[in-house]
């Protein structure tokens, strides 16, 4: 079961001590960590030591390159990669027609992951989710994404090995499937909106991977507490967002939280930067031993193959070939929205 309580805030955790040659320090700021994973599944992080200027660099080539034709931008369309890597028009992602408006939301975005060479054997061999990235011929893009991504992943690794202590596991029970990962990093772009009305822009979901780190320019997004009331998770200056995903919840068995969370429409532009921290492909997940005798909520699943199923129910592309027989899902795939609070409150406290 969940232990999420009915919180009504998300907790800032200072994690500049995770970087401390003081072993007890780094332990100190673990069980923080854990304790907001425990309880709430969200967390402010501040102190990441990730320099402003390559947030700043990455925003300014990310509005440069949303700000150019859709015909340019097309030239770089997702559903031309076979790694899922590029742009995503407007009405590309399916979540959206779940939400309460009816109606696609206003959202573009661009995504990126590990950019591996195109002789990559993993790519060769068929890989949906590993391989090179879909750069656009936009000088200097490629440069700032990529030294975000680089800044932004080494925080995530320092967080795996917190979450495993805070468990009182190795350290590295998690870091030794971190390798080759097939995480993302999406920029997302909400443009100005004149017409919106307060009504979910994304609906309730939870994330496919370990964790994720979040940016964003404005605010909207919200996250549902242990009683299933929503709460509102707006920017904070210094930080970033840090939510627990499907794996955690699977690895603890729940006691970890997956918890749901949503996007609601505002009028004002804005932009988003998730990075969703995965363990390698091939990572069988399943409840550590000293969870698995609380009785496992589910099957074992294999990190690549969770995060490659839940993203081909969500893209329009992806599910046209699904539709004519052209792709098949791994076996044991589970539908959308099997984790977190939104599985155990029901569609209807999504609502």
């Amino acid at each position: 079961m969940s232990g999420a309580t009915s919180f009504t805030s998300v907790p800032v955790v200072d994690i500049s001590g995770l970087r401390s040659p003081d072993r007890a320090e780094r332990e100190r700021v673990a069980a923080e960590i854990g304790r907001a994973a425990r309880d709430v599944g969200f967390l402010y992080v501040s102190g990441s030591g990730v320099d402003d200027a390559l947030f700043d660099d990455m925003l300014e080539a990310t509005k440069e390159f949303f700000a150019l034709p859709l015909e340019e931008k097309m030239r770089s369309y997702i559903g031309l990669s076979r790694c899922h890597r590029g742009y995503v028009p407007i009405g590309e992602e399916g979540i959206e027609q779940a939400g309460e408006s009816g109606t696609p939301d206003l959202k573009e975005a661009f995504d990126t992951a590990l950019d591996l060479p195109a002789d990559d054997p993993d790519y060769l061999a068929g890989n949906p989710m590993l391989g090179p990235n879909a750069w656009p011929d936009l000088p200097g893009f490629a440069e700032a994404v990529t030294a975000y991504y680089d800044a932004v992943l080494e925080v995530g690794h320092r967080l795996l090995w917190a979450f495993a202590v805070a468990l009182g596991e190795d350290p590295d029970v998690f870091s030794r499937h971190a390798i080759k990962t097939p995480s993302q990093l999406r920029l997302v772009h909400y443009p100005f909106d004149a017409d919106a009305h307060d009504v979910i822009g994304i609906g309730a979901h939870t994330d496919y991977e370990c964790f994720t780190l979040l940016k964003g320019t404005a605010p909207g997004l919200e996250v549902m507490n242990g009683a299933g009331e929503w709460i509102d998770v707006p920017p904070v200056p210094g930080t970033f967002v840090v939510n627990i995903g499907d794996l955690l919840e699977l690895w603890t068995n729940g006691a970890f939280v997956a918890t749901s969370h949503r996007v609601r429409k505002v009028k004002e532009e804005r932009y988003s930067f998730p990075l969703f921290f995965n363990v390698d492909y091939d990572t069988v997940v399943e409840p550590l031993p000293q969870f698995a005798g609380d009785g496992a909520r589910r099957a074992p699943l294999r990190a690549g193959e969770h995060l490659f199923a839940q993203t081909a129910q969500s893209f329009a592309y992806l599910r046209r070939r699904i539709d004519s027989g052209d792709l098949v899902l791994p076996e044991g795939s589970l539908a959308l929205g099997q984790f977190g609070q939104q599985a155990l409150h029901g569609a209807s406290a999504a609502s």
